[in-house]
C-alpha cells in the first residue's frame, strides 16, 4: 500500500508540475520577473539537477553537477531540451526507487545539511515540495516575465 502511495504522489507531482514545465520552450527560457531574479530557463534546469542530486542522500548513483544551486544564472538553462531530460530522469529515477525500497526503510533517517536528520520519507516529500516551488515560479514567469537586456 505506502509504495502506491509514493507512487501517486510523484505521479501527480510530476502532473501538477508539467503544467508549468510544458511550457518551457526555448524561446521563454530567458524571460525573467525583473533582473534579479533567475530566468526560466535557470529555474527549469535548477529543478533538474537538483531532482538528481537529491538522489545522492538516497545513495543514488547520480551523474549531472551542479551549476544553479547557490549560483547566479549567468546562462545556465539556455538549453531546454539538457534541463527537460534532466526532469525525465529525476522522476524515473524516484519511481524506480519507490519501487524498489521496503516500506520500513522509509523511516530510516538520512542526514542532511538543511533539515538535520529527517526519514527518507520527509526528504522525499521534499523534493515533491522544491519541484512544486519553482513551477510556481516558472508560471508567475510566464505569465509576467520579460527578456532582460
Amino acid at each position: 500500500m505506502q509504495k502506491i502511495v509514493l507512487l501517486d504522489m510523484l505521479a501527480q507531482n510530476r502532473t501538477t508540475c508539467s503544467f508549468a514545465f510544458d511550457q518551457v520552450t526555448e524561446e521563454n527560457v530567458h524571460l525573467r520577473l525583473n533582473e534579479e531574479t533567475a530566468s526560466i530557463g535557470f529555474i527549469y534546469r535548477h529543478v533538474g539537477e537538483m531532482m538528481n542530486l537529491f538522489g545522492l542522500f538516497f545513495n543514488l548513483p547520480v551523474e549531472p553537477q551542479n551549476t544553479t544551486l547557490g549560483q547566479i544564472d549567468t546562462g545556465q538553462g539556455q538549453n531546454r531540451s539538457v534541463s527537460q531530460a534532466l526532469v525525465a530522469a529525476g522522476y524515473a529515477m524516484f519511481e524506480a526507487y519507490v519501487k524498489t525500497t521496503d516500506d520500513e526503510a522509509w523511516h530510516d533517517p538520512i542526514e542532511t545539511p538543511f533539515f538535520g536528520t529527517v526519514s527518507r520519507a520527509r526528504l522525499f516529500s521534499h523534493v515533491l515540495f522544491h519541484n512544486a516551488h519553482h513551477a510556481g515560479q516558472i508560471s508567475l514567469t510566464l505569465s509576467r516575465g520579460k527578456k532582460m537586456q
